[in-house]
């Protein structure tokens, strides 16, 4: 998820970890786009970042603040297929350090605070070495060295059953070696442009406890396939769920200070050995506010001193807009973000391919974009792609004339594809009726949205049903429990990482799509030498994704959020407000 030394053409592109843009934007109160009340570009940058790397700023420590978010915490680790979930890394952000940090404008930055250097020392072998600094330490005091890096990559490398990675992209290439305490060696089996991506994302588990807690001496000793590494893995895989003081210490600026999963509440204090700078907030407590209208409210109300939602709600943008008058400040941009309906391959009704080309046939987005997006952000579209967003090299519409037919052809598709309507008016194939439900976890905009696919649907003989489940993302959707799944995937950027999304063994699929095709492309991409080379792959990826009729792009989502008492904020696209947290200050 970073550059350092090489920069590829890829730095400003990606897919990587569940929930949650890249179209509108706008960085002044004059834009019609966003209504923002405040210039975002001059929040989108660290204070103190300099060229390609980052430091947080020596500011004034601050007292407590809370920041509302649509969903709360779950696990430490979120780094496993059960648990990765963009708000655990908005909680995880500033509490578990890494070779790399994303500013506003998604520029991938040097953490100078905890590293010398990320550098390709040679094309061939292709060759990455990562260089620490000493004296980076947990809160419980234990060194941060290389034991983290040795771990990221025991436990995604693929060699070792029981590691129940979300990826493993890049990860199964590497044959890796600490050469001394603070420097990692990878040599790759094959080019991998995307090396900055790696041991970012909150990734970096503290292999101290894991030592203690198997009983090993020392993390690196271990070796793939083992006893040992499956303990390990046993441990990596379940154990980290929750919070336990003990067990699940920070090396950021921040620790968990308490996690209460009945409020959906956690608080960070700051950890007492970071290598870097003091300040922000002396304590940090994040709240869950799954309704973004309540959220507007707990801001007018001073519940809250930070509102930041990638759920995009014209009531609330219309109410955080209107409390200038009480100093609050309000700011939206685009987020490599996108709201999608993946259907499950493994279900009797998408099983067959007439039933899922019939669904996309019927589904008209622009009705979705017109009701729901166009209040908050006046110039949104549909997404007429998986693998890139608009605007970026790559980007075609792939999903335009393969949707909004109407009901006459979708019924049309069913009836040629051997299904016939039944005396209630739905339509039925060997026994099967084209009865399903999109599960979605407890989002309004997305309840409008099966709402509205719900109308056109039932025009076309075909019975949509609303799975609402807040707890869908915590659980079931990693399972491929459900018939149709509305929710978002989010961004590092970096295209490697969609691999482990849509290939047939990706710890990612959970939609059972299988094609030789799509992974053939993604495995060409990801092992090109060249960026060119890559993007050509990556758009075959693209384009075999979408004669698959497996995944219906609906949108780019915006992140809209409010701030007040603090003097600058910006809503990073994949890490969230608190990314630069450390470097707050209270407003003047």
């Amino acid at each position: 998820m970073r550059r350092s030394k090489v920069i590829s053409a890829w730095s400003m592109l990606a897919v990587s970890a569940l929930v949650l843009t890249a179209c509108g934007g706008g960085d002044d109160a004059a834009d019609g786009n966003t209504g923002s009340t405040v210039d975002v570009d001059t929040l989108a940058e660290g204070k103190a970042q300099e060229g390609d790397n980052f430091t947080l700023a020596d500011v004034p420590e601050m007292d407590p603040v809370t920041i509302g978010v649509d969903e709360g915490y779950s696990a430490y680790n979120n780094n496993t297929a059960d648990t990765n979930s963009s708000y655990n890394t908005y909680a995880l952000t500033s509490v578990i350090t890494g070779p790399t940090i994303l500013d506003g404008n998604n520029k991938i930055l040097l953490n100078a605070d905890t590293m010398e250097s990320v550098e390709l020392t040679s094309e061939d072998p292709f060759t990455v070495e990562w260089k620490m600094k000493e004296g980076v330490q947990w809160s419980d005091g234990d060194a941060w060295d290389c034991r983290e890096f040795y771990l990221a990559w025991l436990s995604s490398s693929g060699e070792t059953e029981g590691f129940n990675s979300a990826s493993t992209t890049g990860y199964e290439l590497m044959d890796p070696e600490c050469t001394d305490d603070h420097t990692f060696k990878v040599e790759f089996s094959e080019p991998y442009l995307d090396y900055m991506g790696m041991f970012a994302d909150v990734r970096l588990m503290p292999a101290h406890i894991i030592e203690d807690a198997v009983g090993i001496d020392d993390i690196r000793d271990v070796e793939p396939g083992s006893s040992e590494a499956e303990e390990v893995a046993e441990f990596w895989s379940g154990e980290w769920k929750g919070f336990d003081a003990e067990t699940m210490p920070g090396s950021g600026p921040y620790k968990i200070k308490s996690f209460d999963s009945n409020s959906d509440t956690v608080v960070l204090d700051k950890n007492p050995n970071w290598i870097g700078a003091k300040g922000g907030p002396s304590e940090v407590t994040i709240r869950a506010i799954p309704d973004t209208k309540a959220m507007a409210t707990a801001l007018q109300n001073d519940e809250i001193d930070v509102a930041a939602s990638t759920q995009p709600d014209a009531t609330a943008a219309n109410t955080l807009k209107g409390l200038g008058a009480q100093g609050v400040k309000y700011a939206s941009a685009p987020q490599l973000t996108f709201e999608h309906l993946d259907l499950n391959f493994e279900r009797d009704v998408f099983k067959d391919e007439a039933a899922r080309k019939a669904f996309f046939e019927v589904i008209n987005r622009e009705e979705i974009t017109n009701k729901l997006l166009k209040p908050v952000q006046e110039d949104a579209e549909p997404l007429n792609s998986i693998v890139f967003f608009q605007g970026e090299e790559g980007y075609e519409d792939r999903y335009g004339d393969k949707m909004n037919k109407g009901a006459e052809t979708a019924m049309q598709t069913l009836e040629d594809g051997g299904w016939e309507k039944g005396e209630d008016g739905v339509y039925a194939k060997d026994g099967v009726r084209f009865s399903v439900e999109i599960a979605h976890n407890d989002i309004a905009r997305r309840t409008q949205t099966v709402e509205i696919i719900q109308s056109q649907a039932r025009a076309a003989g075909m019975e949509i049903k609303d799975d609402t489940d807040p707890n869908f993302l915590k659980g079931r959707v990693d399972k491929g429990d459900y018939d149709i799944a509305l929710f978002g995937w989010s961004s590092a950027p970096y295209k490697a990482e969609q691999k482990a999304i849509y290939i047939s063994d990706g710890g990612q699929n959970w939609q059972g799509l299988s094609d030789p095709k799509i992974d053939e492309a993604f495995d060409t991409a990801t092992s090109a030498t060249s960026a060119e080379d890559a993007l050509e792959s990556y758009i075959a990826a693209d384009e075999a994704i979408a004669e698959n009729y497996a995944t219906v792009p609906l949108f780019a989502t915006p992140s809209m959020w409010a701030f007040r008492g603090i003097d600058r904020v910006y809503m990073q696209s994949y890490n969230g407000a608190l990314w630069n947290v450390g470097e707050w200050e209270a407003a003047e």
